[in-house]
């Protein structure tokens, strides 16, 4: 019977590594998905950012000469939006 024991015990005590080490695989694997995405939506998030500010300040830039070409500034504004209305 004791012979036995001697041959159990160690196969208990490598199934408890093997599920030690799969919760660690599981814990790291979650842990470069969620990177993955974190570092996606960061990197994409700052391109659209410096997109819309180039896309606000070419608009505005636009407006102001268009308002220079027809004398008044606000006339300028006028355009891009009736523009923008039209699209």
């Amino acid at each position: 019977m004791e012979n036995k024991i001697v041959f159990i015990e160690p196969l208990f005590e490598r199934a408890e590594a093997y599920g030690k080490t799969s919760y660690e695989l599981i814990k790291l694997k979650a842990v470069d998905k969620t990177s993955d995405v974190l570092s996606t939506f960061v990197s994409r998030g700052a391109v659209i950012l410096v997109l819309s500010m180039f896309i606000v300040i070419v608009n505005i830039g636009i407006a102001l000469f268009l308002g220079d070409l027809l004398g008044k500034s606000y006339y300028g504004f006028f355009c891009v939006a009736g523009f923008y209305g039209i699209i």
